[in-house]
């Protein structure tokens, strides 16, 4: 059916639908089935389409209707990371995309930056940092800098550090997420730069195994709060179909919600620095379930996940 006569069949049923707030729950639930089944039908002929995205905000706003009496108080805090945090994952999937890709290709100036310039580690690094890892190589602890402080301690500040390097991530996107990008590039920077170290010392698979224990999720986070920056940053430049203040306040409010759904990820690879990477000679399988259970775990939960939940059209009411 083409879309013109697809919306003259049904645009009477959905302006009802529109008009008609207050229904009651039965009938709300028959309009919301009704409205899913034409926004399915929009979705698999007319993806692109203005018809399918106003059903799309059509059938949240239905949704809403239906649960805003209800009383989610004793299960919204498994919902949100249930539900409504994937959904975020999948709306603004290019900004996810286009963040981990900064990462990369930054990462790859670190390398080509530290092989090339002799005195580029210095900089990025500081002197002191390396010079004290240049001596635990030569008493045979490469990584001894993570036995140096009492674990309670260790875990605490960097949980903290890292919270805040987060939400800056964040913030900084309200420039036009210009200063987004920079923290981006600068700790990608020193992440190419800091690999490259290890690996030009021979060191470079013992370093996947003790510092990407934590790393995993530390560095996939960022990638996670840099895309943050770029939703915020974004709603500034595109607004779309909604005005300016409105599209800043979905993005600031998007953004938050997904830097707080960092937390449990930030504070776990805090927990993994502090008290499982000084372990430094655990056994290669041991580290390596470690590592690929981290990774795993990301790549579903912020791809697979919410791509499923898309498909099976599984909504907790965010518009896509």
């Amino acid at each position: 059916m083409r879309e013109p006569l697809f919306v003259k069949q049904n645009a009477g049923k959905w302006k009802r639908f529109e008009e008609d707030a207050l229904r009651s729950p039965d009938e709300l639930a028959d309009n919301f089935i009704q409205i899913t089944d034409d926004l399915a039908y929009a979705k698999t002929f007319y993806p692109k389409s203005k018809t399918t995205a106003y059903l799309n905000g059509l059938a949240a706003r239905l949704h809403q209707s239906i649960y805003k009496n209800k009383s989610v108080k004793s299960n919204r805090f498994v919902l949100f990371w249930k539900y409504e945090l994937p959904e975020l994952f999948k709306i603004y999937e290019k900004q996810l995309l286009y963040s981990f890709l900064l990462l990369i290709v930054f990462c790859l100036i670190g390398i080509l930056s530290a092989k090339y310039d002799n005195q580029f580690l210095q900089v990025i690094l500081g002197p002191q940092y390396v010079n004290m890892t240049n001596e635990n190589i030569a008493k045979g602890d490469p990584f001894g800098v993570y036995k140096q402080q009492n674990e309670f301690i260790m875990f605490f500040e960097i949980a903290g550090n890292n919270l805040y390097v987060s939400f800056l991530f964040f913030l900084s996107g309200i420039f036009c997420s210009v200063f987004t990008v920079f923290l981006i590039f600068k700790n990608a920077i020193m992440l190419g730069s800091f690999e490259y170290y290890f690996f030009s010392k021979g060191l470079g698979w013992k370093s996947i195994l003790v510092i990407w224990i934590h790393g995993t999720l530390e560095i996939s986070a960022f990638v996670v709060a840099g895309a943050a920056g770029l939703i915020l940053g974004s709603s500034i430049l595109f607004p779309k179909t909604y005005t300016r203040l409105q599209s800043v306040k979905r993005g600031a409010k998007d953004g938050l919600k997904i830097v707080i759904g960092l937390v449990p990820i930030i504070t776990t690879a805090a927990f993994f620095e502090s008290f499982v990477t000084r372990h430094t000679e655990m056994p290669a399988w041991l580290s390596l379930t470690i590592l690929g259970t981290s990774l795993a775990f990301m790549i579903w939960y912020v791809i697979i996940y919410p791509n499923r939940l898309y498909k099976n059209n599984t909504r907790y009411g965010t518009e896509y």
